[in-house]
This record gives C-alpha cells, structure tokens and sequence, in this order.
C-alpha cells in the first residue's frame, strides 16, 4: 500500500566486503564475482513519462540541484507559469515540402492546443469501469497489495473518449508552455489522456538544428513542436496538448516516487535510448542495439510488400500529414525517405556521432510484435520481427553462468492463453530466438511477477532480473495510471523488504522506457541514427545509494547494460552495441554535456561503494 511513511528504510549496517546475498541462487549460478557488493539487481520498468512530467517541480536536498522546470523558471513551486515560461513556448511550422527534424520557420502557439481524454476509461460504472467495476472484480490483478485494489476502480474520466478534458483547469486557455495536470478537478488518481510516442515524430518534436546550437545546449535540440506534431503528422486525434502536462510533486503527486528520490540516488541526465516509442526503447534496453528484419537467421533481407516502410514526407496538399507512418527504415541510405534530414544533421554535429546503420538492414522503429509467442511458438500471421540473431544481455550472462531472469506481469496467463494484460512489445529476450527459441532457456529465463516476488522471498532472486508490470499497472496513461506502478514497485520493494540479507546486496533500478511523447526541458545527445530521446526519470534503491543525491552525469538505459557488465566482468555484447561507448568526461561549468561526446556513463556515481 502506499503509505504516508517509508516502507523501504535499509539497514547502514551493510559493510562494503564483497559478501555474499543471503539465499540460494539459481541453478546454475555459482555466486560469480562481482566489482561490488551488489550481488543481485533488478530494473524495474515502468511506462511513458518525462523527467519534466513527474519531477517537474522537484526540489532535492540542500546541496543538491535538479535540472527542471522549477530550477529553469519554467514554472514556481506551485505550477503556475515561472519567470522564464517562454523557454517552454511551443511552435506551429508552415507547410514544407519534405520531412524535417529541424523547423525552418515557426510562429508560436497563441494559446496552448487543449489536453484531451484520447481513450481514457470514461465512466465509473459496470459498463465502463476504470478498468473494473468493483473490489472484489478487482482482486483478479495479482500483482498489487490488496489495500491497492481499489486504484483499478477509480479515477475514470466522466467525459467522453475523444473530448477536451476540463477537468484540467482552464483547459481552453491555458497559456503557451507547460501546464500543472493535477488540480481541484483532477485529482491525482485519475486517467488521463495519451499522448503520440513514435520514432520520426519524436524527433521532429525535438526540433534538432546545428543552428541552434549554443555552448549550454551543443546538439541545438529545442523540444518546441510537441502538439503540432501531435496535430499535424495524422488526420486523427493523438493528444493535441497532452503533451505539455506535468505532475506537481510539491501538491503530492508521485508520492512515493518522490520519497523514494528523497531517500535514495536519481538522476536528471537518464534518457530513453530511441527516440519513440515501448517496443524499440525495451530492445535497446536488452540487447544495446536495434534489430533489423531478417529471414531469421540473422541475414538482413528486405521486408516484403505489406510490411510499412515509413515515409514521413507530407502527403501532397497537406501540413505535415506523413505518406506512410510505418515501422522500418533503412537507414542506411540516406535516398530512403526520412533518413537525409536526420543523418545529414549528425553529420553536421560537431562530434559527427555515426548512424550506426549498416547497409540493406531496415531496422525496426515503432512497435512491432516479436515473432516468439509467449509459449513459444512462432507467430503464422500479421505484421511481426522474424527471430531475431542480435546478442542481448541474457547471451552474455549466459556465456558466464550468470543467473538472469526476465518477469513479466500476465506471463503466465498469457502462455495458457488466458485474457490478460501481458506486454510482448515490452519484453527484449521474447524477439531473440536464443531464448526462445530454446525451450530450456525459456522456461529458466522468463517468468511471471508472481515468481519474481517468490524469488525474492525464497532467496532464489537471480544476479540480473528485469520486471514489466502488466499492462493495466505498468503507469502508461489512458490505460494505467502512475499511481498504479507506484502501488506496483512498492510491492517489489516491501516484499524485498521482508528478506533483509537479500536486500543488503541488492540495487532495484526503477526506471522509465520512454516519454510517452511528454515534453521534457533537458539536454539531448544524439548518439546514433536512433537517439537517444528525452529524459525519463530513474532512481536507483539501494543500501549503497542513500542520502537523496541527484547524478548529472548522462546516461541512457544502455548504461544498464554498462553496469552490469562492469559489475560482473563482462564485455561490451558485440563491436556495435551501445555499450561501448565510453563514460562521459564533464564540463566544470556543465555537468549535463560530456566533452567527449558521443558517451554515456555506467551509473556507478550514483553508489558509494567505500574505497570501490
């Protein structure tokens, strides 16, 4: 449940010697060495928020400073517009007559486009329930405490699917900037609207131009056509202003999320890896690349026809309205459409970062089911990646005996076939057919929450873990709320609570796959053709990671994979993987932008490991 006290003190008693976690490990792990004491880690995450979108307006420690809304001015304390609210504006551009990542005129917004429900669950009701009717309907989700059932109950919108949502104040005539969501009329237990999260929008939100570059924000990122990308790229309803929301962690919101900062390390400089959207950004977080359409063996081949090529290039006749909103490019050659505005535009960084595309591959961008079912089997129908050979962690663990497990919220429910809110997309090791194409590696490697909280309790928990919540818990808007993962995580962590020798060697990283297309203020670091994107907030839970310190140092989810290769001796997975890029040097005067671009940082700052 969550509570107004900490539920997840940990003990200062834990001494720095490598000693061993309490427990027995899995099978086939026989307690490898480790750099540090942390012998067992687990990533937990969440979905679609920005840094901005929940610690807009955080303020840390003394001696500690957060790069956000509040300390750029952005907003106050109390979410209403700050001194410098025009660095937040946001911008219409004129009809062009090719793609573009860089707006070559613009005129700003009058007022903001309104915020609108965009599929929220409607009514509190037995025809539309949010998403369950009642408490006892509500004790089918496995997954949360039972004094949180009662969040999958409440908090429906009242208003119709697709209308503005005037539960947000003044929601017709909100001034041109960032906007505080929560208010007397939207609490913060409430569903709200979606916003768009893919990959040639998002990089056009960010608005990226070498003539706009300046020493504090090198790349010439400007993060200022978030709604009329929303409006413009597709005739449909895609959020209009969702995207300029924030939370307000001062008025209560993202309660616990907030403590848990407070007590332990986070960052305001950790990005999603791709810009877009959930299937991409959980690839790249499992295998520090991105995979290509292949014939399953590993061979780039070139999708057949029905498979969608994008081409983000206006239909003639229209602002912006994108020829195909497909999920593969190749960006290797530059005639493809979509790819020349973004490769020419590294070229023209002044640390000429590589696309990192290789030739005839069309690599997967938005989301695309894996050809594995969950059981399995391989997919006969529909749009899917064909298995894939790229290496992922779970390889490299493999080769070294280490213990890793994937657990998804609904696994096992979706392997009996069973309704259920299990996210295929969101699972990086269900696209390699090293795992499941192995039934003996399936069955070790990827589990169900249930097992995980067995795990922890039993003292079974394996070195590496990563935890999906489903998809009615996992804080995706419209169809979760962030309360939700919350109540989710908090379960994690009390149930790791009641296995202190466990805990005292263990790091839960709690993190975010990306935006969901929410604004964020921060510094962006084109690393490759892919990303990475804006930031998302992380906060690493440990003994080793007490007192509340905000990290400034950049790091994306690839860092993840740094880590634990750091952590447990192993190599970068293969000579193009993210994870060889090396850790950030840091400006004196800017912490945020590495002098060494391109690189990103290992997140061993954000412990003290005594004289590690």
């Amino acid at each position: 449940m969550i509570r107004g006290t900490s539920v997840i003190s940990l003990a200062l008693s834990v001494t720095t010697a490598l000693a061993p976690a309490g427990g027995v490990q899995a099978k086939e792990d026989a307690r490898p060495a480790t750099r540090t004491p942390i012998q067992h880690v687990i990533v937990v995450i969440a979905e679609n928020r920005s840094y901005d979108h929940v610690f807009g307006t955080y303020g840390p420690k003394a001696h500690q400073r957060a790069a956000n809304l509040l300390s750029r001015g952005i907003v106050n304390r109390d979410g209403t517009p700050g001194a410098d609210f025009g660095a937040g504006a946001q911008f219409t551009v004129p009809p062009q007559s090719s793609f573009y990542i860089g707006a070559p005129s613009k005129t700003p917004y009058a007022i903001l486009p309104p915020p609108d429900t965009l599929g929220a669950h409607t009514a509190p009701s037995d025809t539309a329930p949010p998403p369950f009717a009642t408490l006892a309907a509500a004790s089918a989700e496995p997954d949360l405490e039972a004094a949180d059932l009662v969040l999958l109950t409440t908090g429906a919108t009242g208003l119709p699917l697709r209308s503005v949502d005037t539960r947000v104040a003044k929601a017709t005539s909100l001034p041109n900037g960032p906007f505080q969501l929560t208010g007397p009329t939207m609490p913060y237990d409430a569903y709200t609207g979606d916003t768009i999260h893919r990959f040639y929008q998002m990089w056009q939100q960010s608005d990226c131009s070498v003539s706009n570059a300046t020493p504090a924000n090198p790349s010439g990122c400007l993060s200022d056509l978030y709604p009329f990308v929303n409006i413009s790229f597709a005739t449909r309803d895609n959020g209009v202003g969702n995207p300029m929301a924030f939370f307000n962690v001062n008025d209560g919101d993202a309660p616990f999320l907030k403590r848990l900062a407070d007590e332990f390390a986070s960052s305001d400089n950790f990005h999603q890896s791709v810009m877009g959207g959930t299937a991409a950004n959980h690839v790249m977080l499992g295998m520090g690349d991105a995979v290509f359409f292949s014939d399953g063996n590993g061979n780039a081949i070139t999708p057949p026809a029905g498979v969608p090529i994008a081409n983000p290039n206006p239909r003639p006749g229209t602002n912006n309205v994108y020829t195909v909103d497909g999920n593969w490019s190749d960006c290797s050659d530059s005639s493809h459409p979509g790819v020349e505005p973004i490769v020419s535009y590294l070229g023209a960084l002044p640390y000429h970062p590589r696309p990192n595309c290789a030739p005839g591959h069309f690599y997967m961008l938005n989301n695309v089911n894996p050809a594995f079912l969950p059981d399995g089997r391989l997919r006969t129908t529909g749009i899917f990646v064909p298995p894939s050979s790229v290496r992922t962690i779970g390889d490299a663990l493999n080769d070294m005996k280490i213990s890793w497990r994937y657990y998804g919220g609904g696994f096992n429910a979706a392997v009996a076939g069973q309704p259920n809110a299990y996210c295929q997309i969101c699972n990086p090791f269900q696209y390699a057919k090293s795992i499941m194409g192995d039934a003996a590696q399936r069955a070790e490697h990827i589990k169900d929450t249930a097992d995980l909280l067995g795990d922890i309790r039993n003292g079974t928990l394996p070195a590496v873990s990563f935890a999906k919540p489903d998809g009615l818990l996992d804080g995706h808007p419209q169809s979760s709320k962030l309360g939700l993962f919350e109540a989710y995580l908090e379960n994690i962590l009390d149930t790791l609570d009641g296995n202190p020798m466990l805990k005292a060697h263990t790091a839960v990283f709690v993190i975010f796959d990306e935006t969901g297309g929410y604004y964020d203020s921060g510094f962006i670091q084109p690393l490759d053709f892919f990303g990475d994107g804006p930031r998302v907030p992380l906060i690493v839970v440990s003994p080793f990671s007490r007192g509340g310190t905000v990290s400034h140092t950049y790091t994306d989810h690839v860092s993840i994979l740094k880590f634990i290769e750091r952590n447990w001796g192993l190599r970068p997975l293969t000579d193009r993987s993210r994870d060889n890029l090396p850790n950030p040097i840091a400006r004196r005067d800017n912490p945020y932008v590495p002098v060494n671009m391109p690189a990103i940082g290992d997140l061993f700052d954000m412990f003290h490991f005594g004289d590690e």
